[in-house]
């Protein structure tokens, strides 16, 4: 329920404002993906990505139950833009190949359909932050495997809290992490960057007491009141129940319609 990286005497979790930060995108600039939006034709990709719809229509496949276009192509009509000095279309190939092989991976070498409706929304914050909850939240249930999500951004998250000294860094005694993780205590964390002075903090929406976070395989929510000193306020008392409550749902697997809960926000 608590959803977060727990260690002796202190938790860490990541939060939409330090998402947005890393990625370089404000939360509130641009909307979010809702999983409404529906799977672009492939005119509308190829409108997007500034090429022939010909092209988009020979290359699209299924993998997986899937659709989506393989890296391999996206990379050569990236490469042939690029050499054409046609900056529009090289510059969306080549964020969309971002999109689907770092931000929202899921099947090897192939850029599904999943993350081109997020490319289409703008704004991958919120969903970003989903399926690092999500992948986190099922291999814990499962007992291990593999965490799918932008594993680059969690690393950049985590390490931006770990001390920044010298000692830690150099490991000279060559300790395992998990070791050198669970000897930290709550003075050894680099709590709070001034760069989120000013910054709005989102803490609940609409009816839920902290944040629901859609994304492409089902939804999930995170408590930002246990990251208050992270966000550089004070944590004075243990947060209620009412504020840590628990929502998750797999996609197509929702008996409780959290779905059309969590979209109409």
């Amino acid at each position: 329920m608590y959803r977060c990286f727990t260690f002796p005497d202190f938790q860490l979790l990541p939060t939409l404002e330090e998402y947005a930060y890393l990625v370089g995108i404000p939360i509130l600039d641009q909307l979010s993906f809702s999983a409404l939006e529906s799977i672009p034709t492939s005119q509308e990709i190829a409108d997007m990505l500034h090429i022939d719809e010909s092209l988009v229509g020979a290359h699209m496949t299924t993998k997986g139950g899937i659709q989506g276009l393989p890296s391999e192509f996206l990379i050569a009509q990236a490469t042939v833009y690029g050499k054409a000095m046609s900056e529009d279309a090289f510059e969306a190939i080549f964020v969309l190949l971002i999109y689907g092989l770092v931000l929202f991976p899921n099947i090897d070498k192939f850029v599904d359909v999943n993350a081109i409706r997020i490319f289409s929304t703008l704004n991958p914050v919120p969903t970003l932050l989903g399926a690092t909850y999500f992948s986190l939240h099922m291999r814990n249930a499962k007992g291990g495997g593999t965490i799918v999500c932008c594993f680059p951004l969690l690393y950049k998250w985590f390490i931006s809290h770990l001390p920044q000294t010298a000692a830690f860094e150099e490991n000279k005694g060559c300790l395992r992490w998990s070791t050198r993780l669970m000897s930290l205590t709550n003075d050894d964390i680099s709590w709070y960057n001034h760069v989120y002075d000013g910054v709005q903090i989102i803490d609940s929406c609409g009816e839920f007491s902290n944040v629901p976070l859609l994304g492409t395989c089902g939804g999930i929510n995170y408590n930002p009141i246990l990251a208050r000193r992270q966000l550089g306020f004070p944590l004075k008392d243990k947060p209620n129940n009412i504020l840590l409550e628990g929502v998750f749902f797999q996609e197509g697997k929702d008996p409780q319609g959290l779905k059309g809960r969590m979209e109409s926000f």
